[in-house]
C-alpha cells in the first residue's frame, strides 16, 4: 500500500512541476535508496542522469515565471506531466515490485496534481493578486513532497 501511495504522491509533484518528480527519483536511485538495477528504469540511476534532469527541472523552474509559459493544461504539457509521473511512479513501483501499480498510480497522481495544483494556483494568485507568489509556494511545496517521499520511503 505504501508503494501505491508514494508513487501517486510522485505523481502528484510531476502535476505541479513536470521535471522534479524524475529528478527526484532519479537522485533516489543514484544515492541508492531506489533499487532500479536489472530494470528498464536503471539509467535514471546512472552518473549523470540525475545532474541532466535537475537541469531540466531547474529550467523549468525558471521557464514556469516567464509570462509566455503556456497552461499546464494545454494538451502537450498535460501529457508531459502524466508521462513525467508515470515514469517516476514505475520507478517507485520496481523499488517495491510492482511496476505497473506504480505507473498506473503516478498517472493518476499526476493528473490530480495538474488539475488540483493549477485550481489551487489560480486561487492564491487571486488572493496575493499577483501570479509570482503563488507559483513560489507551489515550487516550495512540489519540493517539499519530493524531499518527503524519498524520505519516507522503506
Amino acid at each position: 500500500m505504501g508503494i501505491l501511495l508514494f508513487s501517486a504522491l510522485i505523481g502528484m509533484v510531476a502535476g505541479l512541476r513536470a521535471m522534479m518528480a524524475p529528478a527526484a527519483v532519479s537522485w533516489a536511485a543514484s544515492l541508492g535508496y531506489l533499487d532500479l538495477e536489472g530494470s528498464w528504469l536503471a539509467f535514471l540511476g546512472y552518473r549523470f542522469t540525475p545532474w541532466l534532469l535537475t537541469l531540466l527541472a531547474l529550467g523549468e523552474l525558471v521557464a514556469d515565471q516567464l509570462p509566455s509559459t503556456p497552461s499546464r493544461k494545454v494538451p502537450i504539457q498535460f501529457g508531459t506531466r502524466i508521462v513525467t509521473g508515470a515514469l517516476s511512479g514505475a520507478a517507485i513501483g520496481v523499488a517495491g515490485g510492482s511496476l505497473v501499480a506504480g505507473l498506473i498510480a503516478g498517472a493518476i497522481g499526476a493528473v490530480i496534481g495538474t488539475l488540483g495544483g493549477a485550481a489551487i494556483r489560480s486561487r492564491l494568485a487571486k488572493r496575493f493578486g499577483m501570479d509570482r507568489p503563488a507559483a513560489f509556494i507551489e515550487d516550495a511545496v512540489a519540493f517539499l513532497a519530493c524531499v518527503f517521499v524519498i524520505g519516507a520511503m522503506p
